[in-house]
């Protein structure tokens, strides 16, 4: 794919990042991406991988719930080896779930999210595992997705269409002149060798560090770094999502990943997202909640624990200021806000939609770059993740 439009350097190879990456090369830009450490070494590595229909939302904010179904049924279309959409099941456990079950059903139907409740011994033979003491259960449309084949897959098609790609390269400064980015100061991490890349305009994806990036440019934004840790065991539990059928809260979905089960998360604000410890009595916390979800969690080895760094947008100074950050996305036109042209930055979001945030911030690169071309990244399927690593066509010989 050759370029008209110019040259746009990516930072963060993370999910948002290989989005982008993808949709700018569909536009016709040419396009670098860099990533300090390896791809999807940050956040988008370490969630649960869970595939949102958009339930857990819908009561609280249906636009971005209808934007999860969405997305959903766009990522199976173009990302199917990636997924595994065995669907989901909210079990109410207490008289205050099925007080708060009529309003979580009428929000899923607004937000056309296809929800229905199903007889318990239907749920029980569905999920043998699952409390018998459950008082209702109600089907929805989740998934898992596989956090690192399906941004493989994003990077795999970009780098086809002639995206450079270089991981274990941090970015020292963003260079600028008469107020606009001309391009970036970057050093190797193996060989200390520092180095320019020059650029038309700068995209920052770097999602929980995105305000350190913003910080290499002068400017100021609004991130908060806000980790939840995970607890896994040595066991597949579950086949489906199982949830918690109450106000989204902490520890409350059980995610099933190859051969073992994970639940998730919890929540509090960090200084730095790159010193992050594990708090311990979070991993007794989070087994007991999902035990009251699935009793042998408790019982099952234990595989590992860890945690990953939300990228909220906005500021807070507390956990429960932080709660209620948005977990919807925005991005940055930093020539409006801190007239500096050609640098954007994203912000919050969910690995669910990493599409669409792909498409809404090149929407605004296209926009700078007076490029008027239909987004087309809903309906091109991407190659498997397994060309990123073998670029030799079939049939050919290396």
């Amino acid at each position: 794919m050759k370029s008209s439009h110019g040259h746009v350097l990516v930072i963060g190879g993370g999910g948002t990042g290989a989005a982008i990456i993808h949709d700018l090369l569909l536009q016709g830009f040419s396009a670098t991406l860099v990533e300090r450490g390896e791809l999807t070494s940050g956040t988008t590595g370490r969630h649960h991988g869970q595939l949102h229909s958009g339930a857990r939302y819908a009561a609280g904010d249906r636009e971005i719930a209808r934007e999860c179904i969405q997305e959903v049924e766009i990522l199976r279309r173009i990302a199917p080896e990636s997924l595994e959409m065995n669907y989901g099941l909210f079990l109410a456990l207490t008289p205050e779930d099925l007080a708060f079950a009529p309003d979580f059903l009428d929000a899923c139907r607004e937000a056309t999210i296809p929800v229905r409740e199903i007889p318990l011994d239907q749920a029980f033979r569905m999920e043998p595992n699952v409390n018998r003491q459950a008082r209702m259960a109600v089907l929805v449309p989740d998934g898992t997705i596989d956090a690192w084949r399906l941004p493989l897959q994003f990077f795999a098609t970009a780098r086809a269409g002639g995206a450079a790609i270089r991981t274990f390269t941090e970015v020292m400064e963003i260079e600028s002149a008469a107020g606009s980015v001309t391009g970036v100061r970057v050093r190797e991490q193996a060989t200390g060798r520092e180095y320019r890349i020059a650029a038309d305009m700068v995209v920052s994806a770097a999602g929980a560090w995105a305000g350190t990036v913003a910080q290499r440019a002068g400017i100021h934004i609004p991130v908060t770094p806000a980790p939840g840790t995970m607890v896994a065991v040595k066991k597949r539990l579950n086949n489906m999502v199982i949830s918690h059928l109450h106000p989204a809260g902490d520890g409350d979905i059980i995610v099933p990943q190859r051969g073992l089960s994970i639940v998730g998360s919890t929540q509090w604000l960090a200084e730095d997202p790159d010193s992050i410890e594990v708090p311990s009595a979070q991993i007794e916390y989070l087994v007991r909640r999902a035990s009251e979800m699935i009793p042998a969690f408790r019982e099952t080895p234990f595989h590992a624990a860890w945690a990953a760094c939300r990228p909220l947008a906005g500021a807070s100074s507390n956990v429960e200021d932080g709660r209620k950050l948005s977990r919807d996305f925005i991005a940055i036109d930093h020539g409006r806000s801190d007239n500096l042209k050609g640098f954007i930055s994203v912000i919050g979001g969910k690995a669910t939609v990493l599409r669409a945030m792909g498409e809404k911030t090149v929407d605004l690169v296209c926009e700078h770059f007076g490029v008027r071309r239909e987004c087309t990244t809903a309906v091109t399927p991407l190659l498997p993740h397994r060309a990123y690593y073998n670029t030799v066509p079939a049939g050919r010989s290396a």
